[in-house]
């Protein structure tokens, strides 16, 4: 079984000013984005808004991603706290055949290791045709997965529980484990990751970062100098001076005014903190442009 390993973007979702998903821009954004060097994208991730958007619309979303070229290059998040949706949005999911998931463990509720596994448990007992990427990230749900947690959950599940995206930091440094993906959640963690025996990235910015990330990673695989590290790192930093979905979308909004369109509480950047993070950002001489295919 291959790893899920390389450069991931947790995709963007581009809405109509109505606020209803734009199903054809949001894949064709997906594709874009893996045209500018990611390896794969993660649908329905927090920075696609996946928890503000209707199942009917991510179902929709599916079906239209079940056509794409790239469509063996998705990891499928869920975006849900229900985990009886969480099952049946994955099995809509396997039905279009896709089987990578993203998933996160629910927000709100206060609970610890055993109550995680108990969720992912019956996850796969409902959908055992799924490989699963744990996604820690304990700022949004509440909950940080433990080194033992995941270490039980491989254990259980080998099979399915594949990976873990680490936006915690807690994990990517000393969890070791056979034929397991370890991806941190940020740019400035990638070549220590790699170094450290990760497999990629899966990141917000990565929806900018794509070529950037790609050079970064390639060098490392070929064990070439590295030539473009510092100045990806630099990017991530000057996007984390702002709210990350936010900034993201402000300075696309640049290249297609659709961009601006978000869920609320969701908002973009007022004017002076998009004027100073393009600011920024041109200081870096950082513009976006593809590098390679894929």
């Amino acid at each position: 079984m291959s790893k899920i390993k390389g450069i991931y973007a947790a995709s963007m979702s581009v809405f109509n000013s109505d606020l209803s998903l734009n199903i054809e821009k949001t894949v064709n954004h997906a594709e874009k984005i893996i045209d500018m060097g990611c390896h794969g994208v993660a649908i329905f991730g927090s920075t696609g808004q996946a928890q503000l958007i209707s199942i009917g619309e991510k179902i929709g979303l599916l079906n239209k991603l079940s056509e794409s070229k790239y469509k063996e290059k998705y990891l499928i998040g869920t975006g849900l706290n229900s985990l009886n949706e969480t099952i049946n949005l994955m099995k809509v999911a396997n039905s279009l055949n896709f089987s990578d998931f993203l998933i996160m463990p629910p927000a709100y509720y206060k609970y610890g290791d055993s109550e995680v596994i108990e969720f992912y448990s019956r996850v796969v007992d409902a959908v055992p045709d799924s490989r699963i990427v744990l996604y820690n990230f304990e700022k949004l749900c509440g909950y940080k997965f433990s080194i033992e947690c995941v270490e039980e959950l491989v254990r259980k599940f080998p099979k399915n529980i594949v990976g873990v995206k680490d936006s915690s930091y807690n994990l990517y440094e000393n969890l070791k484990i056979d034929n397991f993906s370890v991806l941190p959640g940020s740019e400035s963690k990638l070549l220590k990751g790699l170094e450290l025996g990760c497999t990629g990235i899966i990141t917000a910015t990565c929806n900018v970062t794509a070529g950037l990330s790609r050079q970064v990673y390639d060098d490392f695989i070929e064990q070439k100098e590295q030539t473009k590290n510092e100045m990806l790192c630099d990017v991530r930093n000057t996007f984390e001076k702002f709210n990350l979905i936010s900034g993201l979308h402000s300075f696309m909004s640049n290249e297609n005014k659709i961009y601006k369109n978000v869920l609320p509480p969701v908002s973009i950047l007022n004017e002076k903190d998009k004027l100073l993070l393009i600011e920024e950002l041109n200081k870096l001489n950082f513009k976006l442009g593809p590098l390679k295919v894929a």
